[in-house]
């Protein structure tokens, strides 16, 4: 991940073929409630930071003006200066449409380089943020939807490293998400989404065209549904669905196999990461949640998160809460330990905070 380049891991069978990108942040779950929710967030009920899911769920909120931020230490069983923090907000300009942005800033600490002899090469302080703006609207009273555009900067090292010059890279993407909301006026039903994302340009960190990487795109598919169990309370029940579109190079590459991977034009990678020697289907990630909600201000949350073993493994079980007073919200969410020595979740003892603000003064009036 702190390389920004494109990586392989092989297990000794020689059968794990990772499948692995530039900006890995932009995978990383984004905000506490949905951290709650085993990372589900395509299809459950429109918030402050919809936009990092599906923002075409905008016009459906029930507040006309939000904000969110949300800290996630990251990592936090092996290192305490790895951070990800994110602001979002939307606007709505009438009953059919809204306005939307983001910012993912990721900081990575501080990174010593060495060579083969563990010889120091210098450090560096690497930092990726992405910007966002979009645009949401409704195309009836039960479909939405929504397009983002995204700009990218990854600050892994500048200057000489070695006998390589660095310097950031940069891209731009955009995304495509549509919402479907099948609820009553008692606020029971269906409602479902299917995001496009990071769907843009190559990143590259040096001078070097040939050598560009691919950014995270991603196909999410997500479905929920709400059970009104009396005038006071509501259980969710939702999952998520995400591939990436991403193209895997062969687990013992050739020069060819390399120069096909890097001259690959972008499009045409999408539709080669669904080829089996490209991960195909198991680069598929599953996310299932449930949300308890009480008077619509105490919320209970919990969730599973799985990925198959050739592509990382991650398994792991999430729980969250949240309470909103007044036109201010707080949440957070915890990812249980699982596994212990070697094979322990790095990923283990995460917790997410965030704190999201009603600024229409109580919702659309």
């Amino acid at each position: 991940m702190l390389s920004g380049n494109t990586k392989k891991a092989y297990a000794q069978n020689g059968n794990i073929n990772v499948v692995t990108s530039a900006v890995p942040f932009l995978r990383i779950s984004p905000d506490a409630r949905a951290g709650g929710m085993g990372d589900v967030g395509i299809a459950t009920t429109p918030d402050a930071n919809s936009s990092f899911w599906n923002q075409a769920k905008v016009p459906f909120a029930t507040q006309k003006t939000a904000l969110g931020l949300t800290y996630t230490p990251w990592l936090s069983d092996i290192t305490n200066d790895v951070y990800l923090a994110t602001l979002a907000g939307y606007h709505q300009l009438d009953n059919e449409s809204a306005l939307t942005g983001s910012l993912r800033y990721f900081n990575m600490g501080n990174i010593q380089f060495t060579n083969m002899d563990n010889q120091p090469l210098g450090a560096s302080t690497p930092r990726e943020l992405a910007f966002d703006l979009g645009y949401a609207r409704k195309l009836s009273s039960k479909l939405s939807l929504g397009v983002q555009l995204r700009y990218i900067n990854s600050k892994l090292v500048t200057g000489p490293v070695g006998n390589v010059n660095y310097k950031p890279g940069n891209a731009f993407a955009a995304d495509l998400s549509v919402y479907g909301n099948h609820l009553d006026d008692a606020g029971q039903g269906f409602t479902w989404g299917v995001v496009l994302s990071n769907l843009g340009t190559r990143i590259s960190y040096t001078n070097n065209a040939s050598q560009r990487d691919y950014i995270p795109a991603n196909m999410g598919i997500g479905g929920a549904y709400t059970f009104v169990l009396d005038e006071d309370s509501k259980l969710t029940f939702g999952a998520d669905i995400n591939k990436l579109l991403v193209p895997a190079l062969p687990a013992e590459p050739t020069a060819d196999d390399r120069d096909d991977y890097y001259n690959r034009n972008v499009f045409e990678s999408w539709f080669k990461s669904f080829g089996g020697n490209n991960g195909g289907f198991k680069t598929l990630q599953l996310s299932g949640g449930a949300e308890f909600s009480y008077v619509n201000q105490f919320f209970a949350r919990a969730g599973y998160f799985y990925e198959d073993k050739s592509q990382g493994g991650r398994k792991y079980i999430t729980m969250g809460a949240g309470v909103r007073y007044s036109f201010i919200g707080a949440n957070f969410s915890y990812l249980i330990p699982s596994g212990s020595g070697v094979t322990r979740n790095p990923l283990s003892n995460t917790v997410r905070f965030g704190i999201t603000f009603d600024l229409s003064g109580g919702g659309k009036g």
